[in-house]
């Protein structure tokens, strides 16, 4: 049975009148009748009982009535708030730690200033456990470096960073006049955990061009290694925001080697299969945009 039959059998009901009914829904007597006879026939009950003309409520039809009543309000209201709902609700986004420290808080901020309404619930990790979490749909998208290869993921670039080496202000690589990947290779290093974006591309180099790289300790914490590659303990790979400050104040030096791997685009990645709500298209607009 569908909401409509329990519409016609509350205007009957409240009309007593098959006749009123019909002409309240603006539908033709006959399909009045077919439709409640079509509930009697289904319940395997009788809704009313007629006499001369006239139709009376049966104790059955009294008990449907009331859950009937019951039903198409809770549906009415509904379909009154789901405008509402549309413009409110939570919003899952996902981050690699880059993003999640210098553009996030600022989208943030912009995208409530346009959706109030809507509660952001913000996750900050490596690229791994973010994209993870968006399979599992514990996210409804994430925001990460580089494009994710996995197939079931759908993965959009909206703006462009590089991975920079950086080493103590006195360090020797700064005193030479070209700086090799080979030279690179020969220095320890201190690094992100696996998944980081900038210990992949710092990997993914040295393997694709057959050098070693010595690893001498790694941290989730940015700060600390930035404070060790300072004291000379070993060069490090991390994304330019993530070392600009540090750049910046003279605390480390950014050492003079590019390379096309070192540059990666920063994505927007969701289910393939995911449906995306019109305040999670609203976000990725903004990503766009930013």
């Amino acid at each position: 049975m569908t909401l409509r039959h329990l519409r016609i059998f509350v205007a009957v009901y409240q009309e007593r009148s098959i006749t009123r009914a019909a002409d309240r829904l603006h539908l033709a007597q006959p399909s009045v009748s077919l439709a409640i006879k079509e509930l009697e026939d289904n319940y395997s009950i009788r809704l009313f009982e007629r006499y001369s003309r006239r139709i009376y409520i049966t104790e059955q039809g009294e008990q449907l009535y009331n859950y009937a009543l019951h039903i198409i309000s809770l549906f009415d209201e509904m379909e009154e708030k789901i405008p509402a709902w549309k413009q409110a609700g939570t919003l899952r986004i996902g981050s690699s730690v880059t993003i999640g420290n210098f553009l996030l808080p600022t989208l943030i901020q912009k995208f409530q200033e346009e959706a109030p309404a809507v509660r952001p619930q913000v996750t900050i990790n490596n690229s791994g456990f973010i994209e993870e979490a968006v399979l599992n749909n514990q996210l409804d998208f994430a925001l990460v470096e580089g494009c994710s290869q996995n197939p079931q993921l759908i993965c959009e670039s909206f703006m462009e960073d590089k991975i920079c080496f950086i080493c103590a202000p006195d360090h020797p690589l700064l005193q030479k006049k070209k700086v090799s990947l080979k030279d690179i290779s020969a220095c320890p290093f201190v690094l992100r955990e696996k998944g980081s974006a900038g210990r992949e591309a710092a990997e993914d180099l040295l393997k694709y061009s057959q050098l070693p790289m010595t690893i001498l300790w790694e941290s989730v914490s940015t700060q600390s290694l930035v404070r060790a590659v300072s004291r000379n303990i070993g060069i490090s790979a991390l994304p330019c925001l993530l070392a600009e400050d540090a750049l910046a104040q003279g605390i480390v030096a950014q050492i003079p080697f590019d390379a096309p791997a070192l540059h990666r685009s920063f994505s927007i990645i969701y289910h393939q299969n995911k449906y995306l709500t019109e305040n999670a298209l609203r976000f990725m607009e903004m990503c766009r945009r930013f």
